[in-house]
């Protein structure tokens, strides 16, 4: 495909790879991009935005109390103001997907319910709601509820009539046999067992909500082609990217927080973690 900065001309990118399959990865408000980018001119959207979990509470993380706090890009506003915040980004991502473009959104009970309410509101149609389950998921620290063991992955097309793109062959046929829940030569079900990153994901450095490789790949191969262009508007430390690059596909992506966006330029530059 052309030069990918062309779509945003003009603007200098933080870190950009014109080697083929390309990446270019800008920092800034991802709505300030998103409201710049042409029309139609995006395959595929995979969105992780802030979940709104930085309330001042406790989680566990490797055997220890930590604090859920992550940055202030991950405060709640309020849920009037959360809800419109994630309604005019998925608004301005569907003006910037191709007519059969779809969009995946990954999010907990803190912020997916909301996102699926803006999908519905602003015309797209959901194709499918996945739950990631993780099988190496931390206990509940104060033993009150259930232990949240799994995030939801909403998948939607611009509109009920758009024909998007699905490898059901790839699914079904692939080798996917670190999900125990997957059987071999069946239909790949919405439910998708894939541990968290392992150590080697985070030799670079690390994001506080990162997502494995894994997850990545099969969302990528599902719902797009080689030479795609994928957008990230909330890329973090880029796990997306990589596994497009790995794939073929062309990669946007963009950042509030520029100490995310130098961890993803070491993690695409990195042969080891590419590769």
């Amino acid at each position: 495909m052309e030069d990918v900065r062309v779509l945003l001309e003009g603007i200098k990118p933080f870190f950009y790879q014109k080697n083929s399959p390309q990446v270019a990865l800008y920092h800034g408000d991802c709505l300030n991009f998103l409201n710049k980018l042409p029309d139609e001119s995006v395959d595929m959207v995979f969105a992780d935005p802030p979940y709104n979990l930085s309330n001042n509470g406790f989680s566990v993380h490797a055997g220890k109390r930590v604090s859920v706090n992550k940055g202030g890009w991950d405060k709640s506003r309020g849920v009037a103001d959360d809800f419109a915040f994630h309604c005019k980004w998925i608004e301005a991502c569907k003006r910037v997907l191709k007519p059969n473009g779809t969009i995946w959104i990954s999010g907990t009970y803190h912020s997916i319910y909301q996102c699926g309410f803006a999908l519905q509101t602003c015309g797209y149609h959901i194709l499918n709601d996945v739950s990631w389950y993780k099988p190496n998921a931390p206990p509940h620290l104060a033993c009150r509820m259930f232990a949240a063991s799994h995030e939801t992955l909403l998948w939607a097309r611009k509109d009920k009539k758009a024909k998007h793109y699905f490898d059901y062959k790839k699914m079904k046929e692939g080798d996917w046999s670190e999900d125990k829940m997957k059987h071999s030569g069946k239909q790949m079900r919405s439910v998708w067992s894939i541990a968290t990153p392992p150590k080697g994901e985070k030799e670079c450095g690390k994001h506080p909500t990162q997502k494995p490789l894994r997850l990545l790949e099969r969302i990528v191969l599902a719902s797009t082609r080689k030479g795609d262009l994928v957008l990230d508007p909330f890329a973090g430390s880029s796990t997306t990217g990589l596994a497009t690059l790995k794939h073929g596909r062309n990669f946007i992506g963009f950042d509030s927080e520029k100490e995310y966006l130098t961890l993803s330029k070491k993690r695409i530059t990195s042969n080891a973690v590419v590769a």
